[in-house]
């Protein structure tokens, strides 16, 4: 099939190589501006433009994608269909309606559950067992179109947020030629949502990283590790930004404290008390610098039973 592909972050990778090896023409791939990033502002290609690049496919950056030039590039080509994973803008109905076959999405949950911009993050932030992939028709609405394939992903408890994506990755790039396989066939079935049962997985913000110890111990751990890699939760300690990495849920029964105190400090990690139980802290990141074990950061920085940690502390 003739394909044009639009994707943008690293989730989005391999399924355009699965989709080149296995046979396919990816006549385009559409992928988001490259941006700055870190101190120096240097431009850095998106991962989707990069492994394009790797196989001399063309690439086209818009800004905006509701313009009459990327409109015309796709006319050019006439795809059969358009593969989208995690592209990162809305297309207009004139891009929707334009190839033979519709536009595909691989969509990062098991819709109609988590509809939106960060379903990966959203399923272990609260507490799902399991998530996967769902291939599904694009049309006007936000993930409402009518599903195709699902492959399920069972979620461990040490994922986060970025092995959960690597995980999904793979699972969307091997779910995606099945449906294709399936609409050169003509064996391709469609199914309607349940809007009852679908759930919007709103846009990650920093904001939302910000711990706040009156909720339980489960529950922030399970915000620590679903805003990994970004925005990360993070709290404050002596004034100072602290990211949170990595922490531990137990029963502080025997080491009572008000919601934000440190209860406990030993060489190789501190405990601080919540709403419900506590969280004995592992890994972090102080404020410019680089993550690291907590035992290395208490070589460095002296804390007390009987501290308070959070904003304004």
């Amino acid at each position: 099939m003739k394909i044009v592909y639009m994707g943008t972050p690293e989730f989005a990778v391999q399924a355009l190589v699965n989709i080149i090896e296995a046979g396919h023409e990816v006549a385009a791939v559409i992928t988001q501006p490259d941006k700055p990033q870190g101190r120096s502002k240097k431009l850095v290609f998106p991962p989707v433009k990069a492994k394009a690049i790797e196989y001399d496919i063309p690439v086209y950056q818009p800004e905006k994608v509701r313009n009459e030039e990327t409109l015309n590039i796709l006319k050019d080509i006439m795809p059969d269909v358009i593969v989208v994973a995690a592209y990162g803008q809305i297309l207009p109905e004139s891009i929707l309606n334009l190839p033979k076959f519709g536009c595909i999405n691989i969509h990062a949950s098991l819709l109609p559950m988590y509809r939106g911009a960060a379903p990966i993050e959203w399923s272990i932030i609260d507490g799902q067992k399991e998530t996967g992939v769902t291939t599904m028709y694009m049309e006007k609405g936000l993930d409402t179109g009518d599903m195709i394939d699902k492959i399920t992903v069972p979620i461990e408890d040490d994922d986060t947020g970025e092995t959960l994506t690597n995980k999904l990755s793979k699972a969307g790039a091997e779910l995606i030629i099945v449906t294709l396989n399936k609409l050169i066939d003509g064996t391709i079935t469609r199914e309607k949502q349940d809007d009852s049962k679908s759930c919007y997985a709103k846009m990650l913000s920093k904001e939302l990283g910000l711990v706040d110890f009156t909720k339980s111990a489960e529950e922030l751990e399970r915000l620590i590790r679903g805003l990994i890699p970004w925005p990360c939760a993070y709290t404050y300690i002596d004034g100072k930004s602290v990211k949170l990495y990595k922490a531990e849920v137990f029963d502080n029964n025997d080491k009572p404290g008000k919601p934000g105190e440190i209860i406990e400090v030993t060489k190789k990690f501190f405990s601080i008390a919540c709403g419900e139980k506590a969280l004995r802290i592992r890994s972090l990141q102080p404020e410019g610098k680089k993550q690291m074990d907590t035992a290395s950061y208490l070589n460095g920085n002296k804390l007390e039973v009987g501290m308070m940690v959070g904003k304004g502390e």
